[in-house]
């Protein structure tokens, strides 16, 4: 009889670690189509992704906690696809977490210090939380204030994601009158690649997706002008959420516990952002593509933009535009469903337009009314 030929299996690669797990060639073959779904891929990358994932070294990552919550960490411990176990089992080695890691004292210090020297220009370094440059005693760690740590773990790191709105541009600690002189990542490193993955708290599985692209490829995904992954930041909330039609169609909820609000009406004029935030909830949604915010009848506040807490108020729309679109629905009254098609038209080639320019659009672009 014929003997099966075995895939070669590498010493020290992801493949021997899904091997010693009893894995099998089919379980990782479907993992790594939801891998290439989630990253929005075609089908056929599954193949090449698993043929090059298995053979990969482990990637060490290192994740540094800085002034932060605990959010960003305890959304990702809720990511299903890939789920955290999967990242850390099959994909990568986390040698270093505050919260996570058994180590403590001077064995944590020494893990991250061993992960350091051994993966020397190929170690992954994951921080979240902003870096207060006000005074070294406001954040630190083992006796490190958070900048000289953060300087010290990223000279010899291949690249830096930087996970949640504090640690891509700086967040709630940022916001005025900033008493610790919070700043993001990027003000502070200057010569390395950074990915910046924000939200308060990112969506989970934006940001093992992050992580699972770095791992296939062995490079930064395509970003936007503020460093973030097109695949989950290249569109609007507004773009994707179900209560669009409603929007385009001047339909507006007036307050949270209204009927119009029951039947899914926008809720624009109540504080949503969706029109000037970038992010994947619409799609990716929440807890196992449950739901997001908008969903659950709380308008989007922005939370992935840079300066979301200074922007204004959470429950009053930006440039309220009451006037222009009170015009506008005066004229669909007085001409009927024509001007309510010239203003769906006008918003979506105005977007196309940006999109064309590879710019934002603004909420006074989307609410300007058509002369």
């Amino acid at each position: 009889m014929k003997k099966t030929q075995k895939a070669e299996v590498i010493p020290g690669s992801v493949g021997e670690g899904l091997a010693q797990r009893g894995v099998t060639r089919r379980e990782f073959l479907k993992y790594c189509s939801s891998l290439a779904a989630l990253l929005a891929l075609p089908p056929s990358m599954a193949s090449a992704m698993a043929e090059a994932i298995s053979k990969a070294r482990r990637q060490s990552v290192i994740w540094l906690s800085f002034q932060e919550c605990t959010g960003c960490t305890e959304s990702i411990t809720r990511s299903h696809s890939p789920t955290l176990e999967n990242l850390i089992f099959d994909l990568i080695s986390l040698d270093y977490h505050h919260t996570l890691q058994a180590a403590s004292g001077e064995a944590a210090e020494q893990a991250r210090m061993q992960a350091m020297k051994d993966n020397d220009g190929k170690y992954l370094v994951i921080v979240d939380g902003s870096i207060p440059l006000g005074n070294p005693g406001y954040s630190c760690i083992a006796g490190i204030s958070n900048h000289d740590m953060l300087v010290e773990t990223a000279k010899g790191a291949a690249a830096i994601v930087a996970v949640g709105t504090c640690a891509a541009f700086g967040g709630l600690p940022m916001a005025d009158p900033n008493p610790t002189g919070a700043v993001s990542v990027g003000d502070i490193i200057k010569d390395k690649p950074i990915i910046n993955v924000p939200g308060c708290p990112p969506i989970p599985v934006v940001m093992t997706g992050v992580l699972a692209h770095f791992l296939t490829f062995g490079g930064l995904p395509e970003m936007d002008a503020l460093g973030r992954p097109k695949s989950f930041y290249g569109d609007t909330i507004h773009d994707r959420c179900y209560r669009r039609p409603f929007y385009d169609q001047g339909k507006f909820a007036q307050s949270f516990d209204d009927e119009a609000a029951r039947n899914g009406w926008c809720l624009f004029k109540l504080g949503c952002k969706g029109p000037v935030t970038y992010n994947a909830c619409a799609t990716t949604k929440w807890n196992d593509g449950t739901s997001f915010p908008i969903q659950s009848g709380h308008g989007c506040i922005g939370c992935s933009e840079p300066d979301f807490w200074d922007a204004g108020s959470f429950y009053k729309a930006l440039s309220m535009p009451v006037s222009a679109t009170s015009s506008m629905l005066a004229g669909a009254a007085a001409v009927g469903a024509a001007a309510g098609v010239a203003i769906t038209w006008h918003n979506r080639s105005t977007k196309a337009a940006a999109k064309a320019a590879h710019e934002k659009v603004t909420v006074q672009d989307l609410t300007r009314e058509v002369k």
